[in-house]
């Protein structure tokens, strides 16, 4: 194909771009149809061109579902919002929306019957139904929805922004973009639908703020105003919406960047007012970053440490500097089972890995109440872990979090300074971290234990920042690795021994009576198995007589 220049030109060059043809020969191109058109009459103007849209991924307009679709009824059916934002971006989309003119719902059930798929209706007021088609442990959902107006301009025009209000007409395969939302995506902008677009729904400024992180749009002057004009609405907000759109943030690229942007938006006050007391709260040494400057370093780190140690890191195109290249020397081959243990959800709508980024964020949250200055004139925090993870799961119940997200966010709060106590007698004087030592960590922390890993390692990284040495570092992963090497290579050795003795035997064996006496001196029993001075059941049983008769040895 050649441009109106007669230069070959392939079809790729013009992806996502209306062109006007003449003969089957490109002369010209715009962002709209209007563009091409009007750019064609200049050069041509005796001819009518042929208006042609290039679509970037061809694939989703002849894929067997979007046909299974477009053959199940003979009314309009469009492609709208997030689905066709991402077939332009040539970004693969499992939620597909689609906008008919009537009976959504009634469009909803004869397409799953024909595809065989799950059926709900999910709002029959607003005329909404949904399809769940399950392939191979692969979800794909398709949302069927009534137009939201008079017609499809309306419904696309009360959309959030213009990169959301593009439709496709499946039969035609044309889009319509009234708004210019392609070429607010050729540019890399995020601008509003309308000047009501954020305080008709405010949980769109969330939104805003995690589609310019995850896509890396400019937002739009006057939509940013229209953002900070509409932040105390989101007081208004049910606490599921706020919570889905921040561990939604937190999960997706770049959050300390959103996270900062909340800040300079006055968001932070309304959804999660603990956080503001952070600023500007400053440190003793090592620190060198003030309380809410270190903690949006901690975010940052965890993002890059998480990649490394991703199962999916490619290390031949990896820029990792000499401190993150000794992570994946000497972590990189517990990538499976991290990326594993972050896949590992405490709740299907929500990801591990966001909480333990949510855990990060308030991982530091009662530094300011704690603060104090010892007779050196060193700052100190004594109990902010304890009294933090108080706080944070106070945060957490109020934006409604599951019990098992409540108790692990509680524990990695709680025992987040654990790894650096080890990490300084390491460095400092050279010690190991001990079997008992290893087996009382997990038996207190359990799974989280390895989230508190990852956030350690993120938070040293932050305290330290351009000051961190090698030697602190690698103590540091030395830790770590004798703790990942216990979880995963070792369990049945030091972190959950098999039981030698139990309650029947204090009894039987040793003429105890039931009590709490019988359950701590099992425990005991483990400690020692786990450190490796007790193997078999008459050491135990030994070992146990020795401490009824009072010399209660600890090893």
């Amino acid at each position: 194909m050649t441009d109106a220049h007669g230069k070959n030109q392939p079809d790729s060059a013009y992806a996502g771009r209306w062109v006007a043809r003449v003969r089957g020969r490109i002369i010209a191109q715009g962002a709209t149809r209007a563009e091409a058109e009007l750019a064609a009459r200049c050069l041509r103007f005796k001819e009518v061109p042929e208006l042609i849209y290039m679509t970037p991924n061809p694939d989703l307009f002849h894929s067997p579902l979007i046909d299974a679709i477009r053959a199940a009824t003979d009314q309009p059916i469009y492609l709208v919002g997030g689905a066709v934002r991402d077939h332009l971006l040539n970004r693969t989309s499992h939620d597909l929306d689609f906008a008919v003119p009537q009976n959504a719902i009634a469009m909803a059930r004869t397409i799953a019957n024909r595809l065989n798929a799950a059926f709900y209706p999910l709002d029959e007021e607003n005329d909404t139904g949904r399809v769940v088609i399950i392939e191979n442990d692969n979800r794909t959902i398709l949302d069927f929805a009534g137009f939201r107006g008079p017609d499809l301009e309306s419904d696309l025009r009360g959309r959030d922004f213009t990169i959301n209000a593009i439709a496709y007409e499946l039969q035609t395969e044309h889009p319509i973009d009234p708004l210019g939302g392609v070429n607010d995506l050729r540019n890399k902008t995020l601008r509003a639908c309308s000047e009501t677009s954020l305080s008709d729904d405010p949980i769109r400024i969330l939104r805003a703020i995690r589609q310019a992180a995850a896509f890396g749009f400019t937002i739009e002057s006057s939509t940013r105003k229209w953002m900070k004009e509409s932040t105390q609405l989101l007081g208004n907000i049910s606490a599921e919406r706020l919570r889905d759109e921040i561990f939604k943030i937190l999960e997706g690229p770049r959050p300390d960047a959103s996270l900062r942007a909340m800040e300079m938006l006055g968001i932070l006050p309304v959804i999660l007012p603990e956080l503001p007391a952070l600023k500007g709260v400053a440190q003793s040494s090592p620190h060198v970053h003030d309380i809410w400057t270190h903690t949006l370093a901690v975010l940052r780190h965890l993002e890059d440490i998480l990649t490394l140690l991703s199962s999916a890191y490619n290390e031949e195109k990896s820029n990792a500097d000499l401190l993150n290249g000794l992570l994946v020397l000497r972590l990189g081959r517990f990538r499976t089972q991290l990326t594993q243990h972050l896949a590992d959800n405490l709740n299907t709508d929500r990801s591990a890995r966001a909480l333990l980024f949510f855990s990060a964020l308030y991982h530091d949250v009662c530094k300011p109440e704690t603060r104090s200055m010892d007779e050196n004139q060193r700052i100190r925090f004594f109990g902010h872990d304890e009294k933090g993870s108080i706080i944070a799961t106070k945060r957490g119940m109020a934006l409604h979090l599951s019990n098992d997200e409540l108790d692990r966010l509680k524990t990695i709060i709680r025992n987040h300074m654990r790894v650096h106590f080890h990490t300084s007698r390491r460095a400092a004087e050279g010690k190991d971290v001990s079997r008992k030592a290893i087996y009382r960590y997990f038996r207190e922390t359990g799974p989280a234990g390895i989230d508190i890993i990852l956030l350690s390692l993120a938070d040293l990284r932050a305290t330290y920042d351009h000051t961190l040495t090698q030697e602190t570092w690698i103590a540091a992963l030395d830790v770590c690795r004798t703790l990942l090497e216990a979880y995963y290579e070792k369990p049945e050795e030091i972190i959950a021994p098999p039981q030698l003795v139990n309650g029947n035997d204090m009894i039987n064996e040793l003429n105890m009576k039931p009590g709490r006496d019988i359950g701590l001196l099992l425990e005991l029993i483990r400690e020692n198995q786990a450190a490796g001075k007790l193997s078999t059941r008459e050491e135990a049983l030994a070992y146990a007589r020795g401490w009824l008769d009072g010399t209660k040895r600890t090893g």
